[in-house]
């Protein structure tokens, strides 16, 4: 079980950072929120795989999960612009 959290944490981390990457512009989100856009991103996209049956080719799975962390970070970074400028 710790194994399992960790290594989400990790892929959860390098997902969310190229995520971050593919996007335009500045985000201003700290690092916990790249992580859970990240792990969150990991856990979908790797569904995603398994169930349209494509999880054993790691670089369309690596793709799906990177382009869900950058859906995820824009999300955050809109939520916490509109916090901020309400």
């Amino acid at each position: 079980m710790l194994t399992l959290l960790i290594a989400a944490v990790v892929t959860g981390t390098i997902v969310g950072g190229l995520g971050r990457l593919v996007l335009p512009g500045r985000q201003n989100i700290g690092w916990p929120a790249t992580i859970l856009a990240g792990v969150v991103a990991a856990l979908v996209g790797g569904g995603i795989a398994y169930l349209f049956h494509f999880d054993d080719k790691i670089l369309l799975v690596l793709l799906v999960e990177v382009a869900l962390a950058a859906i995820c970070v824009s999300v955050i970074a809109k939520a916490q612009a509109g916090k901020g400028g309400a």
